[in-house]
């Protein structure tokens, strides 16, 4: 197994545990974005309910105006808070992606360095058997002439 193999494999698991970690702050955000996305739906039903109750006594016309410029933001804020979630998941997505890509490069050269691994410890075998093969000969050979030298 060569040293560039190696080099390569340090450097594709230095991406990939970076790539895990920009998909866990990815996840993080996605998290964050939700919670509050949660809390101004539930302000806002909150909000709506209290406002509904209070409809019920009579109401002056600047707070109606009030809560309906309030009530106005709310929703805005709400419509926004939905937006920066689906971004976050559409980060996250990506950060996914990117994880699941960089798992394969490394699981790829993985398998490179087995194989050729694999390879070399083979070739060594190889050898060794050619080189038994050729001492057992040898002495198959030595025996031979010995036995022929001595017989007549």
């Amino acid at each position: 197994m060569t040293q560039s193999l190696v080099t390569l494999l340090e450097h594709a698991e230095r991406q990939r545990d970076a790539a895990l970690a920009q998909q866990r702050r990815a996840d993080a955000a996605l998290d964050a974005a939700m919670r509050q996305h949660d809390q101004l739906a539930t302000y806002s039903r909150e909000h709506q309910s209290r406002w509904s109750t209070a409809m019920r006594q009579s109401v002056a016309m600047p707070l109606v105006q009030c809560h309906h410029a309030f009530t106005d933001r709310l929703h805005q804020a709400v419509t926004m808070q939905s937006e920066q979630v689906d971004r976050a998941r559409q980060t996250l997505s990506r950060r996914q992606s990117e994880t699941l890509e960089a798992e394969r490069r490394v699981a790829a050269i993985n398998k490179l360095i087995q194989r050729r691994t694999d390879a070399a410890r083979l070739h060594q075998n190889r050898q060794e058997q050619r080189q038994i093969d050729e001492r057992a000969s040898r002495m198959a050979w030595n025996r031979l002439h010995e036995a022929a030298g001595h017989g007549g």
